[in-house]
């Protein structure tokens, strides 16, 4: 019998939860979605089953749709009319992109910045006929958007020397201790007007900033916007003034205190109530809280504010099944020509498929708690 392609991971407060009761579209109150860029493809199909059908129910409590970088793109897209359809239409324009700079041209940061821009833009505007205030008034869902922005002189603005000198700085500090890091740079959070994210904000300096149709999209620009691959986004309107970068950078995988989620209710919440939860798609089974601190082991354990997420990834055995052996990544760009990059991605958003099957099937079965593992 073939091993499973996808695994199932659940804090404790999940794992009791769905062993009582097995798993409802309405306790599940949060979706994250992570920085991770091309790896984030294998998530297409599951996206679309869960956010295009599954999580579509009458009545359900307003439903946090949280990303950054290809993951700000993944849940914007979810807000569109028709979300089934317009994250499938994500998967091939993101595929479909290619950033050869014409004969003659180098291929820079500001170059690849503006293609970027370009596609999020002919992506958005074909996935709402146009409205793009649309995406901001889906009935049930609530958007947040993440980006990285300078506090230190060195990198409120975009200078080369000063950026790199600012990033090496940001680097040092984290290494020592993950609040270093708000020294030199904060998380902006772009959030839904009509709910706030009810989750403390007092690991990292923090700016929340109303999402609205202007910087909408600046905000997914800047979330997606790699230090010294893309240029920084200057000047978001609605946010203080300064440089924004890829929001993976401050939280690469979201690892937050999602066990917040349950406080409000915790004390009142009558018997048989559903217990929230957060269900998280990801690409792999450890959550990295910023992308700096991936050296750092230690600090990719679960904590208690996981303890009602479940985490659905892939099998490292169904992965070695995809061409070349592992998930779509960013350095594909560089080391393969463009068609072959683009056929192999195409072949794994294929594969993916059978991830969301599989937790299809898994629910029509009754939610088995066998099949679920511990966080670790």
């Amino acid at each position: 019998m073939a091993s499973p392609a996808l695994r199932l991971f659940a804090g404790p407060v999940a794992a009791a939860a769905i062993r009582a009761d097995g798993l409802q579209p309405q306790q599940v109150r949060a979706f994250p979605a992570a920085a991770g860029g091309p790896k984030g493809l294998i998530l297409n199909p599951l996206d679309r089953l869960l956010l295009g059908h599954w999580l579509n129910r009458p009545g359900r409590p307003p439903l946090h749709l949280v990303g950054a970088s290809i993951g700000a793109w993944r849940m914007a897209s979810a807000m569109a009319p028709d979300a089934d359809s317009a994250l499938a239409r994500m998967a091939q324009d993101y595929i479909d992109a290619d950033y050869t700079p014409p004969a003659g041209q180098p291929l820079t940061p500001a170059f690849i910045a503006e293609r970027y821009r370009q596609l999020l833009a002919q992506h958005f505007d074909t996935v709402t006929g146009g409205q793009i205030d649309r995406l901001l008034s889906r009935p049930g869902y609530r958007l947040h958007l993440l980006t990285t922005a300078g506090r230190s002189a060195l990198l409120q603005r975009e200078r080369r020397g000063a950026t790199l000198a600012g990033y090496a700085a940001a680097w040092c500090a984290n290494a020592i201790h993950r609040r270093g890091l708000g020294g030199w740079l904060q998380r902006v959070l772009f959030s839904d007007p009509r709910d706030a994210l009810p989750l403390p904000w007092d690991d990292l300096p923090t700016q929340l900033v109303p999402l609205r149709p202007d910087n909408l999209l600046p905000a997914l620009q800047a979330s997606g916007s790699i230090p010294f691959w893309l240029s920084a986004v200057h000047d978001i309107p609605g946010a203080a003034p300064g440089a924004h970068w890829d929001g993976g950078i401050t939280d690469y995988h979201l690892h937050w205190p999602w066990a917040a989620l349950l406080a409000p209710d915790e004390a009142t919440r009558p018997p048989g109530a559903h217990t929230p939860l957060v269900l998280y798609p990801h690409f792999q089974p450890h959550l990295v809280p910023g992308w700096l601190d991936k050296p750092w082991k230690q600090r990719h354990r679960p904590t208690p504010g996981l303890d009602n997420l479940l985490l659905l990834c892939p099998n490292p055995a169904w992965i070695a099944t995809l061409p070349g052996g592992k998930l779509p990544d960013r350095n594909d760009f560089k080391a393969l020509p463009t068609l072959e990059r683009q056929q192999r991605w195409r072949i794994a958003v294929a594969e993916s498929q059978r991830l969301a099957d599989e937790f299809a099937q898994w629910l029509e079965d009754g939610c088995p708690a066998d099949r679920l593992e511990a966080l670790g």
